[in-house]
């Protein structure tokens, strides 16, 4: 999408830009999170791979998409749009719980409006990694190429509200950063092709390594505040099951083991730059834990069915392989933490977001 503006006079811009934020005033969702007195959270901008994918990839030649049904049976109008889900993705519930807006649309989307680029987009691609051989696997857009988007959206918001108003909007927003499975369950362990050249604690030392450059160049875009989610129990969803957990399907541990390895050091990037960059707030989010806990005990938490999703058999089907031709698919998604073989359902979401954005999560930003 293009914003094109003509110079004309600085009032013109002046009222424009309070024009928008009086409208974002007026719209705004009510906050569930409680912010400390005069602290405010003006947007929600998002990077990563498909677990916050709104539908980046929807255009992209890739077999890595799902902008078509079932995905997003449960969405607002069952309209799939390219979230891989059968409803709504944790940036739209977070967005939510902050306060701020519904849903958070694709960057790519050519229907944003300029209050959706004011209250956050999502950069995000399915399929992509922090190795930077993993989306070129996938044909994905890549955490790099995302930051030259980011880029693109800092010059469209001072188009339209102006450079002050945009410093701001950029250095108060919360950042959430996902990814790291991708890279764990496809690059290394299915594909194989880092596995010649890397063990895994090499291969996690190379992860690590490219997740701090991007912290870095983020930070020197002017992004203060980010929530980075450790990689999940890997291991567990469906479809690792089904090619790496034996005939009883168990949790692949090699690939667990893989991704706590990877959190270890990933928590220690976020630390070692909380100390050089103290300006700037780097938080680890586990997920890995709150996830394999409704993965135990999926009846504490009101589901049924745990190691498969629903779409199709749930073994293996994902993208492209779950569509409107899948037999089998369930008749109830609420009773599933998996919708299809990789992606937990929007009901599993909303029992993990409150997990996770508890008010340690608020009190680390501020």
């Amino acid at each position: 999408m293009e914003l094109i503006f003509s110079s004309s006079s600085s009032s013109l811009t002046y009222l424009v830009s309070h024009l928008l934020v009086l409208a974002l005033l007026i719209c705004s969702t009510k906050a569930l999170v409680k912010l400390p007195p005069n602290e405010t959270v003006p947007a929600v901008i998002v990077f990563g791979d498909s677990i916050v994918d709104a539908g980046n990839n929807n255009d992209l030649s890739t077999l890595i998409k799902c902008n078509f049904l079932p995905y997003g049976q449960d969405f607002d109008g069952g309209v799939p749009t390219g979230r891989f889900c059968n409803g709504k993705i944790p940036s739209d519930i977070i967005a939510k719980e902050m306060g701020i807006k519904d849903t958070v649309p694709a960057y790519l989307d050519p229907t944003l409006t300029p209050q959706d680029l004011l209250t956050g987009v999502t950069f995000a691609s399915g399929g992509t990694g922090y190795d930077p051989m993993t989306p070129k696997l996938a044909s994905v857009i890549s955490l790099s190429d995302q930051l030259d988007h980011f880029k693109e959206y800092i010059a469209k918001l001072k188009a339209l509200v102006g450079e002050e108003r945009t410093n701001f909007i950029i250095a108060k927003s919360l950042y959430l950063i996902v990814a790291g499975s991708d890279d764990i369950a496809n690059t290394y362990f299915v594909l194989r092709v880092r596995k010649l050249q890397y063990d895994i604690p090499a291969y996690t030392d190379l992860m690590a390594n490219s997740a701090q450059t991007f912290f870095k160049e983020l930070y020197a875009l002017g992004a203060r505040r980010m929530a980075v989610f450790s990689a999940p129990p890997i291991g567990c969803v469906p479809s690792q099951r089904t090619l790496a957990g034996g005939i009883e399907r168990e949790c692949a541990e090699d690939y667990n083991q893989a991704a706590r390895l990877f959190n270890k050091k990933l928590y220690a990037v976020l630390n070692s730059l909380q100390t050089s960059l103290p300006d700037g707030k780097f938080v680890y989010t586990d997920v890995y834990n709150p996830l394999l806990q409704l993965i135990e005990n999926p009846q504490k938490y009101g589901f049924e069915v745990a190691n498969k999703g629903c779409c199709g058999t749930g073994n293996i089907e994902v993208a492209i392989l779950c569509n409107k031709l899948s037999p089998s698919t369930c008749t109830d998604d609420s009773k599933y933490i998996f919708w299809d073989s990789y992606h937990p359902t929007e009901k599993a979401y909303r029992v993990l977001v409150p997990l996770i954005l508890d008010q340690d999560f608020v009190n680390n930003f501020f």
